[in-house]
């Protein structure tokens, strides 16, 4: 994602689109490689581990994840695909949710309404575009069995592509459609509504959501990436279809239908929400790094 905007929206300023800042757009790239080649990927490595392994306790993931290069385990699937997911995905994302906000807001939305609206379309067009292909291949490294070990990510990725073609290497992208979908719509939604709340607190109820502090937009933030995570389900759902393991009886392609019946059928309702600490772990990571970090460098380099 981009550094995160939380400047408040003004309902009676004129109407008119956000412009698209490439200095920015470079400054989200910057920050999202920064976040994932920090605490992000060990937290997406150890998500996905107990997510595709639900019978596995957080210790036990974690053995598991060591002993497959010790503390590089935790780095599996970073390059090149986080990276490339990394690099495109805020780009994507602010392109396209500025477009669809203008759009419901030409319509009569609220603003609320309308960086809903932009955040779920944003979030569907990342997955469509780099976020699916790039979501399967780290799966893949993480699950996939070592004894092949000495093969490239590269060549695992163009057998898959010449065994299944395109649809191959972008398995499970529709649930992380859904995913990122409800992700930014919960993002943007429980964020304003928070920091609106907080803004409240501290200042009476007629207070104007201008008077938010860095903090306060910190925290807010926080707490909307953090609560994001209702959707763990979603997830779940997504690592067991893009998963390399080899279950006796396990369906060889698997639906977001057929994978619900599938973990639901083997682990119960509990099973849909293995994995969850780590992602709200990742949650906040992700908000404070393109929140806190991104207001510091775009006051720095003055791109607000």
């Amino acid at each position: 994602m981009a550094p995160v905007d939380t400047t408040p929206i003004d309902p009676n300023a004129p109407l008119k689109k956000k412009p698209v800042s490439y200095k920015n757009l470079a400054l989200g790239a910057a920050l999202n490689l920064f976040e994932v080649s920090t605490l992000g990927q060990p937290f997406e490595v150890i998500k996905t581990q107990l997510a595709a392994n639900r019978g596995q306790s957080l210790a036990e993931a974690l053995k598991t994840i060591y002993s497959r290069g010790g503390a590089f385990g935790f780095y599996q699937g970073l390059i090149p695909w986080a990276w490339i997911e990394a690099a495109s995905k805020g780009a994507v994302l602010l392109f396209t949710a500025s477009e669809f906000e203008y759009r419901s807001l030409a319509a009569g939305a609220s603003p609320f309404m309308a960086g809903i609206v932009g955040g779920m379309t944003g979030g569907i067009a990342q997955a469509y575009s780099t976020m699916g292909f790039c979501t399967f291949m780290k799966t893949v490294e993480v699950t996939r069995h070592k004894s092949s070990g000495n093969e490239s990510t590269f060549k695992i990725a163009n057998d898959i592509f010449k065994r299944e073609g395109i649809a191959g290497i972008n398995k499970g992208v529709n649930a992380v459609a859904v995913r990122q979908c409800t992700n930014w719509a919960s993002r943007f939604g429980i964020t304003r509504f928070t920091q609106d709340a907080i803004v409240r607190a501290k200042y009476g109820k007629d207070a104007d959501i201008s008077r938010a502090t860095a903090i306060d937009k910190a925290m807010a933030s926080i707490t909307g990436g953090a609560l994001s995570c209702w959707n763990q389900p979603i997830e779940v759902i997504r690592v067991e279809m893009q998963s390399q393991l080899k279950t006796p009886g396990r369906p060889d392609k698997m639906t977001i239908v057929t994978a619900a019946k599938w973990i639901h059928q083997h682990n119960g309702i509990k099973g849909f929400y293995r994995g969850v600490l780590p992602r709200i772990g990742l949650g906040a990571w992700q908000t404070l790094c393109m929140v806190a970090l991104g207001d510091y460098f775009r006051a720095l380099f003055n791109t607000n």
